[in-house]
């Protein structure tokens, strides 16, 4: 984790066809596209994340010494091509959507424009980074919509495919809305809340559950939540609690954050009991924190069972994204710079639709009803194409264009997505803070109609093609077809 040159975090293709291109003296300008196909877990949106990781990985991209050396060591790289690799440098430039930002299937996440060399370099990291840090924001985003406004802290770091999806998967379920991670080293590289309470072994440690208790409370009298399952939750665990509760409150300490956390058991039976016995008892505003397997679905049926859960956490199934484990980004070439300076279009085809790209070289605008501020398209155009508030704009599904809305000037907002992050080589974009993300994450989604949230066949946010993108992409899907 301490190696911040990532460069040959790559696969050995991309190095082949390096090879390649450099023998061939092939180095023409690029447009590739990184994008992904299906929203993850069948839902209605995902949430770009992943790139601060992916600048640092730019900015430090060279070959020292060893990676040469260990390069010729395989025996299928040539010395002239090996010296050029030893003075690379990323030259090109990267448009990419802001982290935080609900996006959607077949529109460009991140956009790079460079030499082909510099752009088949960097796919396969570009490719690990965005999709590992937009499935888990994506699937925090469900959690955190599942638990209605309580408070979801990721905890799921000793579950997690190592170190690295450990630390960055807490860091994009910040993004995603979580209040706060376990992972203090999350917490220290990305200033980030750490939160957390004790497990059951402080409690068996100790002659007796109470002890334990008590404990705990004179340590963290401010943050205080006990768990209460280690022998019996209702027996024993929520009498001991309210035991030391009321100790405290007698003692003159005040009871600003405290509560009980459930880690087993019937979760919507042993809440409202348990809720039932802390009211009894003179503590009305006492958390009750719930963890053991938890994913949106879970969170979702125990609010429909009128749970008196106010705190989740989440371990496991966030941290993995268990039900979908992978978000399947690709990064397809979509045009060459001609020697006009034009960019000539180029499409990949497939016998399965969904893996026809999007040729040419694009931007992305963003359009809201202007009445409920609510998102009502995507419109994907060429990037000398222009789109104002004061416009007509036709709307049509690329897949059924016989469906048409025609939007009037003063009824939509607009705005354009991708914003530039390397020129020339050179970063441009500063990152925002993973809390200010968050921010901004949230009231994105509060962009979404709850028919699109909806984790049962939600609602389809439509991503359309300007009339003239569209009608280049026909030409070329007539000029192939008939090869």
């Amino acid at each position: 984790m301490d190696r911040q040159n990532l460069t040959l975090l790559t696969d050995l293709y991309e190095l082949t066809m390096m090879q390649g291109y450099f023998k061939s003296q092939n180095n023409q300008t690029v447009v590739f596209d990184l994008f992904y196909r299906r929203n993850p877990s069948n839902g209605g949106y995902a949430i770009a994340a992943g790139l601060e990781q992916a600048i640092a990985y730019i900015k430090e991209l060279r070959f020292e010494e060893e990676d040469i050396a260990y390069l010729a060591g395989l025996h299928i790289f040539d010395k002239d091509f090996l010296d050029y690799l030893s003075t690379f440098r990323f030259t090109g430039d990267i448009y990419a959507i802001p982290e935080g930002t609900v996006v959607f299937p077949m529109e460009p996440l991140v956009k790079v424009i460079a030499p082909i060399m510099e752009a088949q370099l960097v796919e396969t990291a570009l490719l690990n980074i965005i999709n590992h840090q937009s499935l888990i924001a994506t699937k925090a985003s469900r959690v955190v919509y599942a638990a209605q406004g309580d408070g979801v802290m990721e905890f799921g770091l000793r579950r997690a495919q190592g170190p690295d999806a450990g630390t960055y998967g807490a860091r994009a379920a910040m993004i995603g809305g979580c209040i706060g991670t376990s992972n203090v080293l999350c917490g220290q590289l990305f200033d980030v809340p750490v939160k957390g309470t004790h497990a059951h072994s402080w409690i068996m440690s100790f002659p007796d559950e109470y002890t334990a208790f008590k404990t705990y409370a004179d340590m963290y009298p401010q943050a205080c939540i006990l768990l209460v399952d280690t022998y019996d939750t209702l027996k024993s665990g929520i009498p001991n609690a309210i035991r030391v509760f009321t100790e405290m409150r007698e003692a003159g300490i005040p009871l600003s954050f405290y509560g009980i956390r459930l880690d087993s058991g019937d979760l919507a039976y042993m809440s409202k009991k348990a809720r039932k016995m802390l009211d009894e008892a003179g503590f009305p505003d006492a958390v009750i924190s719930a963890s053991s397997d938890l994913d949106e679905y879970l969170i979702e049926s125990l609010k429909l069972q009128g749970a008196a859960i106010t705190s989740w956490g989440v371990g496991t199934n966030l941290i993995t994204s268990a039900d979908n484990p992978a978000f399947g980004g690709v990064y397809k070439l979509a045009a060459i710079k001609g020697a006009d300076g034009k960019f000539i279009p180029k499409i990949k085809l497939s016998e399965n639709s969904i893996k026809i790209t999007n040729p040419g070289n694009k931007k992305i605008y963003r359009i809201y009803e202007k009445e409920t501020g609510k998102l009502k398209a995507d419109l994907i155009c060429l990037a000398d194409e222009t789109f104002t508030e004061n416009d007509f704009i036709l709307l049509f599904d690329p897949n059924e264009p016989w469906k048409k809305t025609r939007l009037k000037p003063g009824t939509f907002t607009i705005r354009e997505l991708m914003v530039p992050v390397f020129l020339a080589g050179e970063c441009v974009y500063d990152s925002p803070k993973v809390m200010e993300i968050r921010e901004y994450c949230l009231k994105e989604q509060n962009t979404l109609w709850d028919e699109i949230r909806r984790f049962a066949n939600p609602h389809k946010v439509y991503v359309d093609l300007s009339s003239r993108l569209y009608d280049i992409k026909i030409a070329l899907l007539d000029e192939h077809g008939d090869m």
